[in-house]
């Protein structure tokens, strides 16, 4: 592999400085580096960031090929400047067998723009009465650490138990889907005011934050560690800031739509706002725009949802909840979080990088930008404005909710291990 040395990035926003690589590592970083014979990139005025890591992605890969696949949702990961991403286990069959995980991660060593971690489910079936073989897809080839039933709520206390019980023992985690299902039939959208004047079936807060509140008290009990999926509710921010304050192993993540998208929205009736939990109030926003900033919320994570296009373009009410992510997450961040002075840089790459990859134990990634470490990078244009053009995206999949909207940034270069998977906008 050839030595790569780019050249007057500020790394993490920092003072502009040249980084080499050599073959998968960062071999140096300083400034006025030569290499003889390096391919130099040249990136004044550009950022640097550690490779970024989505907790929660879904690859679709087996089942549901129409909407997404390993190979296309890795090259959309790529082109986001993700370098490993976590695969969610609804897929057909439900990864909740060796078998399965083994099968979706060789799917992503086998076409390489990044490395594919998959979530084990925590139920059989995701239907939330047995545990699956959380020991077993541990032990298996794909060494998952992380289990979940999203798209469901592990709704059944006791299951919850058992499953925090099982998976401490090899320092797991179970990431859940906050959702009580018997306050959230037939909703449609968030329980408010936009609900109630349009006629749609209201999804309280409630249904989410009386979950959190029981599952970090069943963490705090058992001495596990939970994670909170897609958080989005100013009083699910105050529940986790008070598990937290108690010592409680919680973690939580907060979506790139969740902090730039209200309910105002879903007064056009377009399906591509509807999502699972629902767009929510601005004074949501701003709660989880400020808990992302101090620390309560620990990560953002995309919630990448693909769906084909006859699934999103029908009538609300038969339309399916979720929307693709991994190609806009970085800029929806760099204009709420960072434009607006909550986040600098480095405070993105410990969001979206060095925190996710620790709760996921996802190993070489989320590192340092510096010698020795590996080269998992990603080189953004912060300087760049555009409008969103999902026919360009790599997803197979077009449900974005930004379509046509200007955003701030674009990542132009991706390295996974010192191989570039992303050059000038392009991928290899």
């Amino acid at each position: 592999m050839s030595k790569i040395l780019i050249r007057g990035a500020k790394v993490l926003g920092g003072e502009p400085q040249d980084v080499l690589i050599d073959g998968g590592t960062i071999a140096e970083v300083g400034t006025g580096l030569t290499a003889e014979g390096a391919e130099v990139v040249e990136a004044e005025g550009k950022v640097l960031l550690p490779g970024l890591v989505d907790l929660h992605t879904h690859l679709r890969e087996p089942g549901r090929e129409d909407s997404e696949t390993v190979l296309t949702g890795t090259r959309a990961a790529a082109s986001g400047g993700y370098t490993t991403v976590f695969a969610m286990a609804n897929t057909f069959p439900v990864a909740d067998t060796a078998g399965v995980v083994e099968q979706v991660w060789r799917l992503g060593k086998e076409h390489g723009y990044c490395d594919v971690q998959p979530i084990g489910a925590v139920t059989v079936g995701l239907e939330g009465r047995k545990l699956a073989e959380l020991g077993a897809m541990h032990e298996s080839a794909a060494g998952v650490t992380v289990f979940s039933d999203d798209g469901k709520c592990v709704h059944d206390a006791v299951i919850m138990r058992r499953s925090l019980e099982y998976v401490k023992a090899f320092g797991g985690v179970i990431a859940q889907h906050a959702q009580e299902p018997r306050l959230t039939e037939g909703a449609e959208m968030n329980e408010g005011v936009v609900s109630a004047e349009l006629g749609l079936g209201g999804w309280p807060a409630v249904a989410e934050e009386s979950i959190i509140a029981r599952d970090v008290l069943l963490a705090e009990h058992v001495g596990s560690r939970v994670h909170i999926c897609h958080l989005s509710t100013a009083g699910s921010v105050e529940i986790v800031r008070w598990a937290k304050s108690r010592g409680i192993a919680v973690t939580a993540e907060v979506t790139p739509h969740h902090l730039l998208l209200t309910d105002e929205l879903v007064r056009t009736y377009n399906p591509v706002y509807k999502v699972n939990p629902p767009l929510r109030t601005e004074r949501d926003v701003m709660a989880l725009r400020e808990a992302l900033a101090d620390g309560t919320i620990d990560i953002v994570a995309t919630d990448h949802a693909p769906h084909p296009h006859e699934d999103k373009d029908c009538e609300w009410a038969a339309a399916a909840m979720g929307m693709v992510g991994l190609e806009t997450a970085l800029s929806v961040v760099q204009e709420t979080m960072v434009e607006t002075g909550l986040l600098d840089w480095a405070g993105v790459a410990d969001r979206m990088s060095f925190k996710p990859a620790q709760i996921g134990q996802a190993t070489g990634h989320g590192r340092p930008v510096s010698a020795g470490e590996p080269a998992n990078l990603t080189l953004v244009d912060t300087a760049y404005r555009g409008l969103v053009e999902p026919a360009g995206f790599a997803s197979r999949s077009r449900n974005t909710p930004y379509e046509g909207r200007e955003l701030p940034g674009r990542v132009t270069h991706t390295w996974l291990r010192g191989k570039a998977t992303l050059v000038d906008g392009k991928l290899t």
